[in-house]
């Protein structure tokens, strides 16, 4: 298996990292993918890829989140020059949020199209974090529509329209805790969905699937995502791991 998104610098895990990694390991889980967040978390991303540069993979981006009035060209200067001095599998997360703040649209609109540029430049995959705002995040999206462009929907949470008009646009669909959840609703039509167009992914420590649901996630947890999808698609366990590898494998160029 593979977590495409988890954050595995998280604070939460600083008293128990090893064993957690060590789970997730005899899980299954062979590698983890980092999305950045901004940059005070970069260093301690990074350091852990250096660590474990067979499994533990950095991203690099600025989360819209973080976009703030005061600082956002700043740290998208430092993303950039991070980009200039290696490679990364991919820029992420990145994107638009209106749940926290819906002040911001303009400026997260804007970072979400300079980190685009990059990625075509780069030729890179991105990974979007979009939360209530997918009318926003497929308006960028078309208008910065080229060949280049491709990714994943981190997180995937909206209706099978969405999913279709994502997958028409060159991205895959990050599934994690929520197809487990009951209101989650994406397991409703998440069979209408190929296999093929489906990445794993825990977004530890968040959004836990049942039944730790509100508590700590861990990328351990990620075969609970496969048990559902094994009901879903009425395949086995194995198959799933394999498809949902080679696809995460065949975005990130790995």
């Amino acid at each position: 298996m593979i977590d495409t998104h988890t954050h595995l610098y998280s604070e939460e895990f600083d008293n128990d990292f090893s064993e957690m990694l060590q789970r997730a390991i005899n899980k299954g889980v062979t590698a983890f993918y980092l999305p950045a967040i901004d940059s005070e978390s970069h260093r301690k991303m990074i350091d852990l890829e250096t660590q474990y540069p067979d499994k533990i993979f950095a991203m690099m981006g600025l989360h819209p989140c973080y976009v703030k009035p005061e600082t956002w060209e700043k740290e998208l200067e430092i993303v950039e020059n991070y980009l200039k001095e290696r490679t990364f599998p991919a820029i992420g997360e990145i994107g638009i949020d209106l749940f926290w703040d819906k002040t911001t649209l303009d400026i997260q609109i804007k970072a979400f199209e300079k980190q685009i540029d990059w990625a075509i430049m780069y030729d890179v995959p991105i990974v979007i974090h979009t939360r209530e705002s997918f009318d926003e995040t497929f308006e960028v999206l078309e208008r910065k529509k080229h060949p280049k462009l491709r990714g994943i929907f981190h997180c995937f949470s909206g209706n099978l329209e969405q999913a279709k008009r994502a997958i028409d646009l060159n991205f895959l669909l990050g599934i994690g805790g929520v197809v487990t959840f009951k209101n989650g609703k994406i397991d409703q039509f998440l069979h209408d969905i190929p296999l093929e167009k489906i990445v794993l992914e825990t977004d530890s420590p968040y959004l836990a699937p049942v039944p730790h649901r509100g508590k700590r996630n861990e990328s351990s947890y990620l075969d609970l995502v496969v048990g559902k999808l094994v009901n879903i698609y009425n395949k086995d366990f194995a198959e799933i791991d394999r498809i949902t590898s080679e696809n995460a494998q065949r975005i990130f160029g790995k």
